[in-house]
This record gives C-alpha cells, sequence and structure tokens, in this order.
C-alpha cells in the first residue's frame, strides 16, 4: 500500500507541474497573440503609409515630366535647327564639286 501511496504523490506532483507548465504556456500564448495584433495594426499603417508615398511619388513624377516638356520641346527644336544647318552645309558642299 505504501508503494501505492508513492506512485499516486509522484502521479500527483507530475501533475502539479504539467498544471503549472500549461498555465505558463496560456499566458504566454496570450502574450504572443496580443503582440501579434500589435504588429499586424503596425503592417497596415505602414501599408497605407507605403501606399500613400507611392502615390505622392507618382504625382512628383508626373509633374516632373510635365515641367522637363518644355525642356524636351526646345532639345527638339535646337536638334532640328542644327540638322537644317548641316543639311545647308552639306548642300554647300556637293554644290562645289
Amino acid at each position: 500500500m505504501a508503494d501505492l501511496s508513492v506512485r499516486l504523490s509522484e502521479i500527483e506532483l507530475k501533475l502539479r507541474k504539467l498544471i503549472a507548465i500549461k498555465s505558463q504556456l496560456v499566458e504566454a500564448n496570450g502574450e504572443l497573440v496580443r503582440k501579434n495584433g500589435e504588429l499586424m495594426a503596425t503592417i497596415d499603417a505602414l501599408q497605407t503609409e507605403n501606399a500613400e508615398l507611392r502615390d505622392k511619388i507618382n504625382k512628383i513624377t508626373i509633374v516632373n515630366a510635365l515641367g522637363n516638356e518644355n525642356e524636351i520641346e526646345e532639345s527638339r527644336q535646337l536638334i532640328k535647327a542644327l540638322v537644317k544647318e548641316i543639311d545647308q552645309c552639306v548642300s554647300i558642299l556637293n554644290a562645289e564639286q
């Protein structure tokens, strides 16, 4: 009977340890769930900020492209003038030969 009593005490001790471990794990799980929620909220906020910044970049790119459109037209006019001058020089050289 003493052997049975010792075994029961051992089982009871192991059961108490398991209950304590379970409590710790439940508490740790709750903390992880809370942190996960916070991180998900942070991710959502960062994704929103990222989308806003991409929109700003697109708008700035469009504004810069429109601003450079005048420069592009000026460059085209300059190139046309240079080509015209080169054509005149070539025709003068052809006339001299």
